[in-house]
């Protein structure tokens, strides 16, 4: 079984600077990079799943829901990778969208 605590870990931390956040911040783009990045391990997630199956795209639940959305994304990703090269690609998601987004 593939160890994903380094991503949940990572996910963790972004998702308390997202909520740490003033709203200012969010809006200026960090909560669309949260989206962004939720729906991105969401798909990925599904294609592992099931890949003929349809991908459903994550909702934009808001603003200040991005925290939570990359939270499940991530742990729903995390069940179903398959090896470490999957594993440090999904790291470097995360790091590369906590930097764009600027927290």
């Amino acid at each position: 079984m593939l160890d994903t605590t380094p991503l949940t870990d990572a996910v963790d931390r972004f998702a308390d600077r997202l909520r740490a956040a003033p709203q200012s911040r969010l809006q200026r783009g960090a909560a669309a990079e949260a989206l962004a990045l939720a729906r991105e391990l969401s798909a990925w997630a599904q294609r592992l799943e099931d890949p003929e199956g349809p991908v459903r795209e994550m909702p934009d639940a808001g603003m200040f829901a991005g925290s939570d959305q990359i939270t499940v994304a991530a742990r729903d990703l995390s069940v179903v990778l398959e090896d470490t090269a999957q594993l440090t690609q999904a790291l470097a998601l995360v790091e590369e969208a906590q930097k764009r987004a600027g927290v």
